[in-house]
């Protein structure tokens, strides 16, 4: 991300921020521009504006968008700028809202948008997706705006000429052969279009319930499809990790990475590469956060790994102003998994049940990716990390265990909760 976020009550994920959302002030009323996933913007005025809450402003959204009172919990107010000097008023998805909900909704107009947004991410490669996770999706997008497929119409040739409403732009790219195969692409070039138009044909209109459509079977089917990605839903930061030694000089230098935050866990995201360095859930880390009164503001994440075979602890650097945000984030979340009663038995990981006289939502094919090389699979191979013992003084890097968790702060109960590497009576220090 290149910009400073914000929103009215949590930290916000949006991108499109080049833009005020007062167009003017006057003694008593403004016009209030809010921007929505797809970009259309909802003009309001509003009286009374530097006393209105965020709650008051919310629900003069929903009442213009005649959306029904559970897109309360479903979407937020976000506040987005480079230097929140000038913010873009968006609504978008709260991150706090689980998804085992989102799919029990039956709105058509709020199943769209969440589909609106989820697609902005995937085509901009927010959400990064293997390529025939893209073409799936894609298919769908297909469904929404051509509508169902028929025999020739349409062909990869038609496909091509919008492509990028469908996958994102580094598939719609095309390299020649040779660098594409020097890239280790060269097997997906020009696949993109043959594999989208493929997957178009195979997309089914299922049979709708009293109260479905076509269309909002479709948005419930691209969510669920999203809803395999660890990162979807998730709050999005800038910052920045250390590079590996490299050269004859073992110089270094840092790689810009995104961190995405949800109620599941956090994932370090590289963001030029487009695949996941580091994917965490709450039960597998502890954290902290430097300020930056005491020095560069850094959030730093530990977690347990491995050195030549044996096991260690792992400390990972991430540079961010925003680092303070993610460690309250993470905190929150914590808190609120803890506060809230799990779910019964049956709906977990089965998706929402199913209302009396409406279709069942569409099978989920297979559970989280965990696909051989896949995008969304940990690379901590990549990344530069810090194996360390407290001696009560300083942090000194060992080889390759320490005595004790450098830091309080990490979900200590349940199952699964993050625990230390016991240590031999003797330290090796590299």
């Amino acid at each position: 991300m290149d910009e400073t976020e914000g929103s009215a009550g949590q930290p916000g994920p949006a991108e499109r921020s080049q833009r005020s959302s007062v167009s003017s002030v006057g003694a008593r009323a403004a016009d209030v521009l809010v921007y929505l996933a797809d970009d259309t913007v909802v003009p309001l005025a509003v009286e009374n504006l530097p006393t209105l809450s965020a709650h008051e402003l919310h629900r003069v959204v929903r009442d213009v968008l005649q959306l029904p009172d559970t897109a309360l919990e479903v979407f937020a107010l976000w506040l987005v700028s480079p230097l929140l000097d000038e913010p873009s008023l968006q609504f978008r998805r709260n991150v706090f809202f689980p998804k085992r909900r989102e799919l029990q909704i039956r709105d058509e107009e709020v199943l769209r948008l969440l589909y609106e947004e989820a697609k902005a991410n995937v085509l901009t490669v927010r959400y990064p997706c293997d390529l025939e996770d893209c073409e799936a999706l894609g298919a769908l997008v297909c469904r929404l705006q051509l509508g169902p497929y028929q025999p020739g119409q349409p062909t990869s040739g038609s496909l091509r000429e919008k492509l990028d409403s469908f996958l994102p732009a580094h598939l719609c790219r095309r390299s020649p052969r040779l660098f594409a195969a020097l890239r280790g692409r060269g097997t997906k070039a020009g696949a993109g279009e043959q594999g989208l138009l493929k997957a178009y044909q195979e997309v089914k209109d299922m049979v709708c319930g009293e109260h479905e459509t076509p269309l909002s079977t479709h948005y419930r089917a691209y969510l669920l499809k999203c809803h395999e990605l660890p990162f979807y839903g998730c709050a999005f930061f800038h910052g920045e990790v250390d590079k590996l030694p490299q050269g004859f000089l073992h110089r270094g230098g840092r790689k810009p990475v995104t961190v995405a935050i949800s109620l599941e866990g956090v994932h370090v995201i590289d963001s030029r590469e487009k695949h996941v360095l580091l994917g965490l859930s709450f039960q597998e880390l502890s954290w902290d956060h430097t300020s930056p009164e005491e020095e560069e503001a850094v959030l730093w994440l530990e977690f347990d790994g491995e050195s030549e075979g044996t096991p260690v602890n792992k400390l990972l650097k991430v540079y961010s102003k925003q680092a303070e945000l993610m460690s309250s984030l993470i905190e929150y979340c914590i808190e609120l998994n803890q506060a809230v009663e799990p779910p019964a038995p049956q709906d977990l990981g089965s998706g929402p049940t199913t209302a009396p006289g409406s279709s069942p939502p569409p099978p989920q094919q297979r559970p989280k990716l965990r696909r051989q090389g896949s995008v969304v699979c940990s690379r901590i191979q990549h990344l530069a990390t810090i194996d360390y013992v407290d001696d009560g003084k300083e942090i000194k890097r060992v080889k390759p265990k320490r005595t004790t968790s450098f830091f309080s702060r990490q979900l200590s109960s349940g199952p699964g909760s993050y625990s230390v590497v016991q240590t031999a009576d003797s330290l090796e220090q590299g």
